[in-house]
């Protein structure tokens, strides 16, 4: 290929990639001009571009919601639901990784298969045990729930981890009397610290962002900021305006983080990946 045929490449490339990107990014701008819109510029046709701002809609939602309790709500579960799962998952990657059997990626691809099920299917068993329980509406429900519908994608990616760890490493550490939890401790955390952030930070957005439990399972005192976004789905139509500043604000958090945190994404997410 000669330069000003690479150059051709490489300029068609570059335009894919932004075109890919304005295509992934417009329905977050359009949302956000929808928010600060008026409920009748919001409907209007053909669709307004330019117009005054207000932030109206953010205060008309403060007003008729606690934004805070359900942000808190989506916090707390986020993070714990996390931590849970990294709790169970890196002992179970740990015994994948490095004491296999011949089971070992059957028990993998059985794992990752389950994500597959459509949550609707467990719906009732899951909701009529939660009820016997006494969990309903409680976040400690959405925290084992949302751990265990990550724990797959958890187990499967730090199981990637652990494989580029060298056996030699802790064939050493053993010889010297390091214990299970001591090569864990010392050798495997340190050293796919940047796997681990990786899939902690992908757990936070899929349980920040899970709706379908959180509708189906809390009312008002463990609702989080979908089931807030859901409720301004009205019966009489939507109001969009409204329904975009909820998002906005459902949005915003985990966008900022995911923006914060994009390097340690993408260095945990490539781990291993160029050999």
């Amino acid at each position: 290929m000669d330069k000003s045929n690479f150059k051709n490449f490489f300029d068609l490339r570059v335009i894919i990639i932004w075109s890919i990107s304005i295509i992934y990014f417009f329905p977050i701008m359009w949302m956000f001009l929808t928010s600060i819109k008026t409920e009748m510029q919001s409907i209007s046709i053909p669709p307004l571009v330019f117009f005054e701002p207000t932030l109206e809609n953010f205060f008309i939602v403060q007003e008729r919601t606690n934004y805070f309790k359900y942000a808190f709500n989506s916090v707390i579960t986020s993070l714990f639901s996390t931590a849970l799962a990294l709790l169970i998952a890196i002992p179970a990657a740990y015994s994948f990784a490095f004491a296999p059997s011949k089971y070992t990626r059957d028990i993998l691809l059985w794992m990752l298969s389950t994500k597959m099920m459509p949550a609707v299917g467990v719906l009732m068993p899951i909701y009529l045990i939660t009820q016997k329980l006494g969990l309903l509406d409680t976040q400690l429900a959405l925290i084992i729930i949302f751990a265990m519908m990550n724990l797959p994608i958890i187990i499967w990616m730090l199981f990637s981890y652990f494989k580029e760890i060298p056996k030699e490493i802790l064939e050493a550490v053993r010889i010297d009397g390091a214990s299970t939890y001591q090569q864990i401790k010392t050798i495997i955390l340190p050293l796919s610290w940047g796997g681990l952030t990786s899939t902690a930070l992908l757990s936070i957005v899929l349980s920040w962002n899970e709706a379908f439990w959180s509708i189906n399972l809390t009312a008002d005192d463990a609702g989080t900021l979908t089931a807030l976004v859901a409720s301004f789905s009205k019966p009489e139509g939507l109001y969009w305006a409204k329904l975009s500043a909820v998002s906005v604000m459902s949005c915003g958090p985990i966008i900022v983080l995911g923006w914060f945190t994009q390097k340690q994404l993408v260095r945990g997410l490539t781990f291993g990946a160029v050999k």
